[in-house]
């Protein structure tokens, strides 16, 4: 099959970025897909230093193809379950630099934890286990609130985000926890106060995977490739949430992914190769006090093409020192 000789040229990476870590992806590497959610557009207590602890699960029981089909025909049972962890340190500092923007830096240390397995024998793709991931490092800049009579209205940030290419990885793997290559992932995120208790947040990304020089391939009848290079992307989450509590806010969120430009094998499009995957579900918001915020998100996948499709729960714990 031409799309899944292509697919494991490019090898499944598992890169947890803000990530949010991710996804899981034929060719792409993971992107923040849903790690992030409610009141994105600003940190929670205004300067100073953050430890924000991720630990997400996902799972999918289908791999799909270029048409949304399943990739091998429905009878290999396949089941693909990952345990991401992302350890987060963001610095916001209280000094302007630009247009009213304040400085920081993020960092992420991700780690991952996969488990793939099958009702046939294969061959199939195979995971390389548990590991580090690439690590995630991107300055930024915050604009504080723009306020209106009854309390904020509008709060946004833009941040350059990298991925470095840290992460454990074997070329005889399919699915690895790191994905060998550089990528560069910035957004923008903002919060929109429709009501001093209804709020909508978004993080818009856009993303460029540089060459990987030692790719996965396992098709015999055909010369391994001296390069991959992943498409572009872009990908955005989403999220509306009504504070029914002073401590509590409740509400959707969601996901979407899509590839815009091929996969390239030594320099060649490959055709039918893109991805995308819509999500979204129920989530909620717990200010423990106000330098300690709880959010836990559900999301349910649909629309996928070339890419796994399944579920995704996040559990995501901030504290401002």
């Amino acid at each position: 099959m031409k799309r899944l000789r292509s697919w494991i040229g490019a090898g499944l990476t598992l890169v947890c970025l803000l990530m949010p870590i991710s996804g899981q992806a034929y060719d792409l590497p993971s992107v923040n897909l849903g790690f992030t959610s409610f009141m994105d557009g600003g940190p929670p207590a205004g300067p100073g230093l953050y430890f924000t602890q991720y630990l997400q699960y996902w799972t999918a029981d289908e791999f799909t193809n270029d048409s949304g089909g399943n990739l091998f025909g429905g009878g290999a049972g396949e089941d693909l379950d990952a345990w991401i962890s992302l350890t987060q340190f963001i610095y916001q500092s209280d000094q302007t630099v630009l247009a009213g923007g304040k400085w920081g830096l993020d960092v992420i240390v991700p780690y991952v934890f996969l488990d793939a397995s099958y009702d046939v024998a294969g061959p199939f793709p195979e995971d390389n286990g548990d590991g580090l991931g690439d690590l995630l490092v991107g300055p930024f800049l915050q604009w504080g609130p723009i306020m209106g009579t009854n309390g904020p209205r509008f709060m946004h940030r833009i941040e350059l985000q990298c991925i470095l290419p840290t992460g454990k990885y074997d070329d005889d793997k399919a699915l690895n926890p790191g994905s060998n290559f550089f990528s560069f992932n910035p957004y923008w995120s903002g919060t929109l106060f429709i009501t001093p208790q209804w709020t909508v947040s978004t993080r818009i990304h856009y993303l460029w995977n540089a060459k990987n020089d030692d790719p996965n391939y396992s098709d015999l009848n055909n010369p391994a490739p001296d390069d991959t290079q992943a498409g572009q992307a872009v990908h955005l989450n989403f999220a509306t949430a009504y504070q029914i509590l002073p401590m509590l806010r409740v509400g959707l969120n969601g996901y979407y992914l899509k590839q815009i430009t091929d996969l390239k094998v030594d320099g060649d499009s490959v055709d039918d190769s893109r991805e995308q995957v819509l999500a979204i579900g129920p989530g909620l918001l717990w200010h423990i006090s106000k330098d300690a915020h709880l959010f836990f998100n559900a999301y349910f996948e649909s629309k996928a093409e070339n890419r796994p499709e399944g579920e995704r729960y996040n559990l995501r714990f901030v504290y401002h020192f």
